[in-house]
């Protein structure tokens, strides 16, 4: 009996701790105190300066985030359906290292003899990883995610191309003009910038046969990095169909 009561608790567990069905109020609560606590995490790194509001703000989420991780590490064979093994394998899946970079710097402040001046920031700026955990609760995040394991073989496809369209722009560049570039990273930075149309204007070609292959390697950036968007659009549109039809 005892058994089977632990049981149903770690089944009630995981229902709550993971992503909210429409019918489960505790796991929408659940969810909706975990986003605020992960935006009230976030508002320290906002500022330079720290005080006793960021300090406690910063205690109480550690505490809840390692609460958090607990119960996940407690029904990870409900995740992962590996039964035993699940629990050595959950603490080196991607979310479960998220959660855990979003705890570690919180060590600074629950013992501040760990506050050493380069560790200290190295760690305050880990705290940034608490905004990915957001990924883990909102439905809209939860579906782009799936598109992207489900189209990963043609974003891969894309990805491949724009590298291979990298180098070479930056080799064609580098060789164009060698008293520009110092180095050929310099050379990938630009052809970088180039492809996403960003244009900061920090390195720039100054000969013609330059300023064209940057004006090629625009038009065609511009192909490129829309294909990335149109795949997942397309993805997220057929899954709100899907699920519209299925009501």
């Amino acid at each position: 009996m005892q058994n089977n009561g632990f049981a149903k608790m770690r089944d009630r567990i995981y229902g709550i701790i993971e992503v909210a069905q429409e019918h489960d109020r505790a796991s929408m609560i659940y969810d909706a105190c975990m986003m605020i606590v992960i935006f009230a995490s976030l508002v320290p790194l906002a500022f330079k300066e720290t005080n006793t509001v960021f300090g406690i703000i910063d205690s109480v989420s550690a505490v809840v985030f390692i609460a958090d991780y607990l119960l996940r590490y407690l029904t990870a064979d409900k995740k992962l359906g590996k039964g035993c093994i699940s629990f050595l394998v959950y603490p080196f899946t991607p979310m479960a290292i998220i959660d855990l970079a979003a705890i570690v710097p919180s060590f600074t402040g629950l013992f501040p003899g760990l506050r050493l001046v380069k560790l200290f920031r190295l760690f305050r700026t880990f705290r940034v990883f608490r905004s990915f955990k957001m990924f883990r609760y909102a439905k809209s995040i939860q579906i782009i995610m799936d598109v992207i394991r489900e189209q990963r073989a043609p974003l891969l496809a894309v990805c491949s191309l724009a590298t291979g369209y990298v180098l070479i722009s930056a080799l064609v560049i580098f060789n164009v003009e060698p008293d520009t570039f110092n180095n050929f990273f310099e050379a990938v930075y630009w052809a970088t910038v180039s492809l996403t149309t960003m244009g900061y204007g920090d390195i720039y070609p100054v000969t013609t046969v330059g300023r064209i292959v940057t004006m090629v390697s625009s038009f065609v950036g511009i192909a490129i990095v829309a294909l990335p968007s149109g795949i997942i659009t397309a993805g997220y549109m057929d899954r709100l169909n899907n699920k519209r039809d299925g009501e």
